[in-house]
Protein backbone atom coordinates (compact mmCIF):
# COMPACT_ATOMS: atom_id res chain seq x y z
CA UNK A 1 0.00 0.00 0.00
CA UNK A 2 1.25 3.59 -0.49
CA UNK A 3 1.52 6.21 2.19
CA UNK A 4 -2.00 8.15 2.51
CA UNK A 5 -1.42 11.11 4.40
CA UNK A 6 -4.17 10.99 7.72
CA UNK A 7 -6.42 13.96 7.82
CA UNK A 8 -4.63 15.97 5.44
CA UNK A 9 -6.70 18.91 4.39
CA UNK A 10 -7.80 18.68 8.47
CA UNK A 11 -4.79 19.28 9.63
CA UNK A 12 -3.16 22.07 7.09
CA UNK A 13 -6.28 24.10 7.01
CA UNK A 14 -6.22 24.15 10.91
CA UNK A 15 -2.83 24.80 11.11
CA UNK A 16 -2.52 27.96 8.91
CA UNK A 17 -5.41 29.22 9.95
CA UNK A 18 -6.56 31.36 6.88
CA UNK A 19 -2.46 32.65 6.54
CA UNK A 20 -0.43 32.09 3.35
CA UNK A 21 2.82 32.83 4.54
CA UNK A 22 5.35 32.12 7.20
CA UNK A 23 7.99 29.71 8.65
CA UNK A 24 6.25 26.24 9.49
CA UNK A 25 7.61 22.93 10.31
CA UNK A 26 6.55 19.18 9.75
CA UNK A 27 7.75 17.48 12.31
CA UNK A 28 7.13 13.97 10.73
CA UNK A 29 8.11 14.05 7.27
CA UNK A 30 7.31 10.30 6.32
CA UNK A 31 6.69 10.73 2.32
CA UNK A 32 5.62 14.24 2.45
CA UNK A 33 2.15 14.38 1.88
CA UNK A 34 1.08 16.89 4.44
CA UNK A 35 4.42 19.38 3.24
CA UNK A 36 3.75 19.06 0.01
CA UNK A 37 -0.16 20.28 0.73
CA UNK A 38 1.17 22.97 3.05
CA UNK A 39 3.95 24.39 0.31
CA UNK A 40 0.78 23.98 -2.11
CA UNK A 41 -0.72 26.85 0.46
CA UNK A 42 2.02 28.53 0.88
CA UNK A 43 3.28 31.85 -0.72
CA UNK A 44 6.91 32.29 -2.31
CA UNK A 45 8.35 33.90 0.50
CA UNK A 46 7.04 31.33 2.81
CA UNK A 47 9.38 28.50 4.76
CA UNK A 48 9.11 24.96 5.40
CA UNK A 49 11.17 22.57 7.23
CA UNK A 50 10.96 19.02 8.15
CA UNK A 51 12.22 16.28 10.38
CA UNK A 52 12.32 12.78 9.87
CA UNK A 53 14.64 9.62 11.64
CA UNK A 54 14.14 7.79 8.41
CA UNK A 55 16.76 7.30 6.04
CA UNK A 56 14.07 6.65 3.38
CA UNK A 57 12.00 9.63 4.35
CA UNK A 58 15.48 11.72 3.27
CA UNK A 59 15.37 10.51 -0.26
CA UNK A 60 11.65 11.62 -0.89
CA UNK A 61 12.68 14.73 0.73
CA UNK A 62 15.89 15.51 -1.08
CA UNK A 63 13.52 15.61 -4.15
CA UNK A 64 11.50 18.30 -3.11
CA UNK A 65 14.33 20.35 -2.09
CA UNK A 66 15.17 20.21 -5.20
CA UNK A 67 12.01 20.91 -6.93
CA UNK A 68 10.50 23.48 -3.93
CA UNK A 69 13.66 26.11 -2.64
CA UNK A 70 10.91 27.03 0.52
CA UNK A 71 11.65 23.45 1.60
CA UNK A 72 14.64 22.10 4.11
CA UNK A 73 14.88 18.47 5.47
CA UNK A 74 16.32 17.74 8.61
CA UNK A 75 17.58 14.43 9.45
CA UNK A 76 17.18 14.20 12.97
CA UNK A 77 13.88 13.52 15.53
CA UNK A 78 11.51 16.26 16.38
CA UNK A 79 13.00 15.55 19.95
CA UNK A 80 15.98 17.97 18.83
CA UNK A 81 13.46 20.28 17.51
CA UNK A 82 14.69 23.75 19.41
CA UNK A 83 18.31 22.74 19.18
CA UNK A 84 18.44 21.52 14.91
CA UNK A 85 16.54 24.82 14.20
CA UNK A 86 17.91 27.52 16.50
CA UNK A 87 21.64 26.15 14.11
CA UNK A 88 19.83 27.14 11.52
CA UNK A 89 18.55 30.60 12.95
CA UNK A 90 15.11 29.73 13.01
CA UNK A 91 13.75 30.69 16.59
CA UNK A 92 10.31 31.31 16.26
CA UNK A 93 7.84 29.69 13.59
CA UNK A 94 4.50 30.53 12.62
CA UNK A 95 2.84 26.91 12.98
CA UNK A 96 4.46 23.15 14.00
CA UNK A 97 2.66 19.94 12.72
CA UNK A 98 3.25 16.02 13.35
CA UNK A 99 1.99 12.58 11.90
CA UNK A 100 2.75 10.13 14.61
CA UNK A 101 3.19 6.62 14.47
CA UNK A 102 4.56 4.40 11.89
CA UNK A 103 4.01 5.30 8.19
CA UNK A 104 2.61 2.56 5.31
CA UNK A 105 5.76 2.09 3.39
CA UNK A 106 7.56 1.21 6.77
CA UNK A 107 4.85 -1.14 7.44
CA UNK A 108 4.48 -2.46 4.15
CA UNK A 109 8.06 -3.39 3.49
CA UNK A 110 9.26 -6.27 5.24
CA UNK A 111 12.70 -5.54 5.11
CA UNK A 112 12.27 -2.49 7.67
CA UNK A 113 10.55 -5.41 9.90
CA UNK A 114 7.64 -3.76 11.77
CA UNK A 115 4.86 -5.51 10.83
CA UNK A 116 3.95 -9.44 11.45
CA UNK A 117 1.92 -9.34 8.40
CA UNK A 118 4.81 -9.26 6.14
CA UNK A 119 7.76 -11.76 7.37
CA UNK A 120 11.09 -10.32 7.64
CA UNK A 121 14.24 -9.32 9.76
CA UNK A 122 13.04 -8.09 13.25
CA UNK A 123 14.52 -4.58 12.80
CA UNK A 124 12.16 -1.95 13.78
CA UNK A 125 14.07 1.05 13.34
CA UNK A 126 12.71 4.05 12.67
CA UNK A 127 16.23 5.09 11.92
CA UNK A 128 17.96 2.24 10.38
CA UNK A 129 21.24 3.47 9.82
CA UNK A 130 22.18 3.27 13.80
CA UNK A 131 21.64 1.46 16.75
CA UNK A 132 20.20 -2.02 17.77
CA UNK A 133 17.40 -3.91 15.87
CA UNK A 134 14.98 -5.47 17.50
CA UNK A 135 16.03 -8.68 17.48
CA UNK A 136 19.36 -7.81 19.23
CA UNK A 137 17.72 -5.99 21.50
CA UNK A 138 15.43 -8.78 22.69
CA UNK A 139 18.56 -10.71 23.37
CA UNK A 140 20.29 -8.33 25.34
CA UNK A 141 17.14 -7.25 27.80
CA UNK A 142 16.08 -9.20 30.45
CA UNK A 143 13.29 -10.51 31.59
CA UNK A 144 11.42 -8.47 33.98
CA UNK A 145 12.02 -5.55 31.94
CA UNK A 146 10.71 -6.80 28.59
CA UNK A 147 7.27 -7.50 30.43
CA UNK A 148 7.29 -4.05 31.53
CA UNK A 149 7.56 -2.47 28.08
CA UNK A 150 4.87 -4.91 27.05
CA UNK A 151 2.87 -4.20 29.59
CA UNK A 152 3.31 -0.60 29.33
CA UNK A 153 3.07 0.18 25.97
CA UNK A 154 1.11 -2.75 24.54
CA UNK A 155 -1.39 -2.88 27.33
CA UNK A 156 -0.60 -6.25 27.30
CA UNK A 157 -2.46 -8.00 30.73
CA UNK A 158 -0.39 -11.04 29.61
CA UNK A 159 2.88 -9.71 29.27
CA UNK A 160 4.54 -11.34 31.47
CA UNK A 161 3.76 -14.79 30.25
CA UNK A 162 4.74 -13.27 26.56
CA UNK A 163 8.33 -12.01 27.81
CA UNK A 164 9.35 -15.24 29.39
CA UNK A 165 8.20 -17.13 25.88
CA UNK A 166 10.47 -14.38 23.92
CA UNK A 167 13.28 -14.75 26.47
CA UNK A 168 13.42 -18.89 26.10
CA UNK A 169 13.26 -18.45 22.52
CA UNK A 170 16.61 -17.36 22.18
CA UNK A 171 17.84 -15.49 19.40
CA UNK A 172 14.41 -14.61 16.89
CA UNK A 173 15.15 -13.84 13.47
CA UNK A 174 12.37 -12.63 11.45
CA UNK A 175 8.89 -10.96 12.57
CA UNK A 176 6.99 -13.96 11.09
CA UNK A 177 9.52 -15.92 13.96
CA UNK A 178 8.22 -13.48 17.01
CA UNK A 179 4.26 -13.21 16.26
CA UNK A 180 4.71 -17.23 16.40
CA UNK A 181 6.27 -17.52 20.08
CA UNK A 182 3.26 -14.87 21.11
CA UNK A 183 0.65 -16.37 19.40
CA UNK A 184 1.60 -19.76 21.27
CA UNK A 185 2.29 -18.00 24.39
CA UNK A 186 -0.71 -15.79 24.71
CA UNK A 187 -3.82 -17.73 26.05
CA UNK A 188 -7.03 -15.06 24.65
CA UNK A 189 -6.73 -12.41 21.99
CA UNK A 190 -9.56 -10.05 20.99
CA UNK A 191 -11.55 -10.92 17.87
CA UNK A 192 -10.35 -9.78 15.13
CA UNK A 193 -6.38 -8.90 16.37
CA UNK A 194 -3.09 -10.79 16.08
CA UNK A 195 -2.34 -12.32 19.37
CA UNK A 196 1.05 -10.32 18.68
CA UNK A 197 -0.61 -6.76 17.59
CA UNK A 198 -0.23 -5.49 21.02
CA UNK A 199 3.61 -7.00 21.72
CA UNK A 200 4.55 -5.28 18.30
CA UNK A 201 3.67 -1.87 18.94
CA UNK A 202 5.22 -1.92 22.49
CA UNK A 203 9.01 -3.17 21.21
CA UNK A 204 8.13 -0.49 18.63
CA UNK A 205 7.73 2.28 20.88
CA UNK A 206 10.53 1.26 23.32
CA UNK A 207 13.00 0.56 20.23
CA UNK A 208 12.51 4.14 18.99
CA UNK A 209 11.53 5.65 22.34
CA UNK A 210 8.53 6.95 20.72
CA UNK A 211 6.53 8.18 23.83
CA UNK A 212 9.83 9.84 24.69
CA UNK A 213 10.13 11.95 21.94
CA UNK A 214 6.77 13.23 22.19
CA UNK A 215 7.14 14.17 25.76
CA UNK A 216 10.64 16.03 24.57
CA UNK A 217 9.16 17.75 21.66
CA UNK A 218 5.81 19.41 22.79
CA UNK A 219 7.48 22.15 25.41
CA UNK A 220 9.57 23.00 22.53
CA UNK A 221 6.99 23.31 19.91
CA UNK A 222 5.29 25.45 22.29
CA UNK A 223 8.43 27.20 22.91
CA UNK A 224 8.92 28.13 19.42
CA UNK A 225 5.51 29.45 18.63
CA UNK A 226 4.69 32.85 17.70
CA UNK A 227 1.47 34.55 19.05
CA UNK A 228 -1.42 32.82 17.18
CA UNK A 229 0.66 30.25 15.44
CA UNK A 230 -0.69 26.79 16.00
CA UNK A 231 0.36 23.22 16.94
CA UNK A 232 -1.40 20.09 15.26
CA UNK A 233 -0.62 16.86 15.83
CA UNK A 234 -1.81 13.50 14.75
CA UNK A 235 -1.96 10.50 17.55
CA UNK A 236 -2.53 7.01 16.28
CA UNK A 237 -3.17 5.14 20.12
CA UNK A 238 -4.19 6.00 23.01
CA UNK A 239 -1.08 6.41 24.71
CA UNK A 240 0.35 9.11 22.34
CA UNK A 241 -3.26 10.84 22.18
CA UNK A 242 -2.97 10.67 25.79
CA UNK A 243 0.42 12.78 26.33
CA UNK A 244 -0.81 15.40 23.75
CA UNK A 245 -4.54 15.63 25.59
CA UNK A 246 -2.66 16.08 29.32
CA UNK A 247 -0.15 18.81 27.81
CA UNK A 248 -2.22 21.00 25.88
CA UNK A 249 -4.99 20.61 29.45
CA UNK A 250 -2.07 21.43 31.10
CA UNK A 251 -0.88 24.46 29.07
CA UNK A 252 -4.71 26.47 28.26
CA UNK A 253 -5.84 25.47 31.96
CA UNK A 254 -5.30 28.36 34.55
CA UNK A 255 -3.40 26.92 37.85
CA UNK A 256 -5.25 27.01 40.43
CA UNK A 257 -4.97 29.34 43.79
CA UNK A 258 -3.37 27.59 46.66
CA UNK A 259 -3.75 30.59 48.60
CA UNK A 260 -5.72 28.92 51.42
CA UNK A 261 -8.36 31.70 50.72
CA UNK A 262 -6.99 34.56 51.09
CA UNK A 263 -7.02 36.90 47.93
CA UNK A 264 -4.36 36.06 45.40
CA UNK A 265 -2.81 37.82 42.32
CA UNK A 266 -1.70 35.31 40.32
CA UNK A 267 0.36 35.38 37.34
CA UNK A 268 -1.51 33.63 34.40
CA UNK A 269 0.94 30.76 33.27
CA UNK A 270 -1.00 29.42 30.04
CA UNK A 271 0.84 29.90 26.50
CA UNK A 272 -2.18 27.29 24.52
CA UNK A 273 -5.69 27.57 23.71
CA UNK A 274 -7.70 24.60 22.22
CA UNK A 275 -8.73 24.78 18.97
CA UNK A 276 -10.14 21.42 18.03
CA UNK A 277 -10.18 17.85 18.51
CA UNK A 278 -11.29 15.88 15.68
CA UNK A 279 -10.82 12.37 13.82
CA UNK A 280 -11.25 11.03 10.42
CA UNK A 281 -14.17 10.95 8.77
CA UNK A 282 -16.13 7.57 7.67
CA UNK A 283 -15.20 8.31 3.84
CA UNK A 284 -11.96 8.83 4.80
CA UNK A 285 -11.97 5.50 7.21
CA UNK A 286 -13.31 3.48 4.17
CA UNK A 287 -10.71 5.40 1.59
CA UNK A 288 -7.56 4.88 4.42
CA UNK A 289 -8.59 1.74 7.06
CA UNK A 290 -5.24 2.94 8.83
CA UNK A 291 -7.20 6.04 9.55
CA UNK A 292 -9.80 4.50 11.69
CA UNK A 293 -7.78 5.16 15.40
CA UNK A 294 -6.14 8.47 14.03
CA UNK A 295 -6.88 11.88 16.17
CA UNK A 296 -6.12 15.17 15.14
CA UNK A 297 -5.33 17.93 18.19
CA UNK A 298 -4.70 21.33 17.51
CA UNK A 299 -3.66 24.19 19.94
CA UNK A 300 -3.44 28.14 19.23
CA UNK A 301 -0.06 30.03 21.49
CA UNK A 302 -1.40 32.40 23.22
CA UNK A 303 0.97 35.85 24.77
CA UNK A 304 0.46 36.15 28.32
CA UNK A 305 -1.57 38.84 27.78
CA UNK A 306 -3.57 36.87 25.72
CA UNK A 307 -4.47 34.64 28.42
CA UNK A 308 -5.97 37.30 30.77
Amino acid sequence: MSHISVLLHETVDALLADRNTGIYVDGTFGRGGHTRLLLSRLDENARVYAFDKDPQALTVAAALEQEDSRFKMIHASFADLQQQLNQLGVYAVDGIMADLGVSSPQLDQPERGFSFMHDGPLDMRMDNSQGQTAAQWLVDVDEEHLANVIFQYGEERYSRRIAKAIKQAGYIETTGRLAEIVKLAHPKWEKNKHAATRTFQAIRIEMNKELEDVHAFLPQAVDLLKSQARLAVISFHSLEDRIIKQFIQKESTLAEDHGWGMPQQREDTRRLKKVVRTRASDTEVKQNPRSRSAWLRVAERLESEDAA
